[in-house]
């Protein structure tokens, strides 16, 4: 089943309880973004990481965003290199913590918490095969919510990078944060997506054959 919305920006209409604009004159959040029958879900932690203050829009405006972008448009999920407002097709951004805290402030366990019912409605709204949380916290947070794998994995970005770890019904792609990458970084990601894209990616079971006809019915 597909998700029937054209909105970019929020499609779901999110509302969580945030202190304080991001900006003067600027956002009240940074809603996820892009495309809402998305089979890949970006997954970054919070504005202060990972960019969006101004713009709105999750993994803009810093260095690491540029870079992250520039692999997604290789890989063919943006229409440019780099934007503020990217065109995205067949891939959503969201972070775990959509509110802004001060500049140099790291929210809270409390603030997370409070945040993490608006994540997870958004991500099974979306409800995208592959997962790709970037950085530390949002890696755990992937591991230890959607597969089984996190007691058996030791949760190093460096180690982790552009892997695969298969949760329930979804593929796992750790990205490090794009702030540290090196070139080398940057090359996996790109090759790890190419790989993914030319295969079969969906997690789905095919439950036709237990219904008369010769229809598919596939779920996750």
């Amino acid at each position: 089943m597909q998700n029937v919305t054209d909105r970019t920006r929020n499609p779901f209409g999110m509302s969580p309880p945030c202190d304080a604009p991001c900006s003067a004159g600027g956002p009240e959040a940074v809603y996820g973004y892009g495309d809402a029958n998305a089979d890949f879900h970006v997954i970054g932690d919070h504005p202060g990481v990972h960019g969006g203050r101004s713009t709105g829009v999750p993994f803009t405006e810093t260095d690491g965003a540029r870079r992250l972008q520039s692999v997604l448009h290789e890989a063919g999920f943006l229409d440019a290199a780099y934007s503020d407002e990217p065109s995205v097709e067949n891939l959503f951004y969201s972070y775990l913590h959509a509110c802004c805290v001060p500049e140099g402030d790291t929210p809270d366990e409390e603030s997370y918490g409070r945040l993490e019912r608006f994540f997870d409605a958004e991500f099974r709204a979306i409800n995208a095969h592959v997962l790709l949380p970037v950085g530390e916290r949002a890696t755990r947070h992937v591991l230890e919510q959607y597969t089984a794998q996190a007691h058996k994995i030791d949760v190093d970005p460096p180690t982790l990078h552009a892997t695969e770890v298969h949760g329930r019904g979804y593929l796992v792609v750790p990205v490090r944060d794009p702030a540290a990458w090196t070139d080398t970084d940057r090359d996996r990601l790109a090759a790890r997506l190419a790989d993914v894209l030319s295969s079969d990616y969906r997690q789905e079971s095919d439950l036709g054959r237990f219904l008369p006809g010769d229809e598919s019915y596939r779920v996750r």
